[in-house]
Formats: structure tokens, C-alpha cells, sequence
């Protein structure tokens, strides 16, 4: 997900809010929720902070990607979303493991 995040987080930055509206509630917040999943969730999903948590957005991000977005494209378009959205409910199931870096936090 940091691969689809990170060109959008420099879209930000550069100024350029020009993305779709998918939900209804404008193109820059829709474009800033969905960089906060992708870029911000990922970085601290891949860390292991906050495992559960970080995968809501997550979910919630795939869910709209695959069933609004592309909810009229073919199903090889919407396949990748739905992969994610698999792998990302199956962490919040299951949580980060033995080794996530938030247990080790929670010690200290």
C-alpha cells in the first residue's frame, strides 16, 4: 500500500488536490483520507505500531477502492483491492503476531 500512498502524499505537498470523489464528501478530503491509509497506516503497519488499529482505515480504504470506485470495472480491476482487503482483515483478526514492535513497546 506505501507505493499507492506515497505518490499521493507528494500530491499534497505539491498542492494538487485533484482526485476522485468516491463517497460524496469532496475530492482533497477524499484524497487525504485515502493518503492517511495508504502512507500513514502502512508506514505504522509495517513498523508493527498499532497493528489492529492501523488496519481499520485500511480495510475501510479497500472497501471503497473496490466496491465504489470500481464498482462498474471489470473484476481483474477490482481483484488487487479485494486481495488487500483480505490480507488486511485477516491482520485485524489475527493481530501482528508474537514479534509485532507493539508488544515490545507496551513492556517498556
Amino acid at each position: 500500500m506505501l507505493t499507492h500512498g506515497l505518490p499521493k502524499f507528494l500530491k499534497i505537498l505539491q498542492g494538487n488536490f485533484a482526485f476522485g470523489d468516491p463517497i460524496g464528501i469532496g475530492a482533497a478530503p477524499s484524497l487525504i483520507l485515502s493518503t492517511f491509509a495508504e502512507f500513514l497506516c502502512s508506514i505504522l503497519l509495517i513498523l508493527g505500531i498499532g497493528t489492529r488499529w492501523v488496519t481499520v482505515p485500511l480495510i475501510i480504504n479497500m472497501l471503497v477502492a473496490a466496491l465504489i470506485a470500481h464498482a462498474n470495472a471489470p473484476f481483474h480491476r477490482k481483484e488487487l483491492a479485494l486481495m488487500y482487503l483480505i490480507v488486511f482483515i485477516t491482520i485485524l483478526v489475527f493481530g501482528g503476531g508474537k514479534y509485532e514492535a507493539g508488544r515490545f513497546l507496551k513492556r517498556t
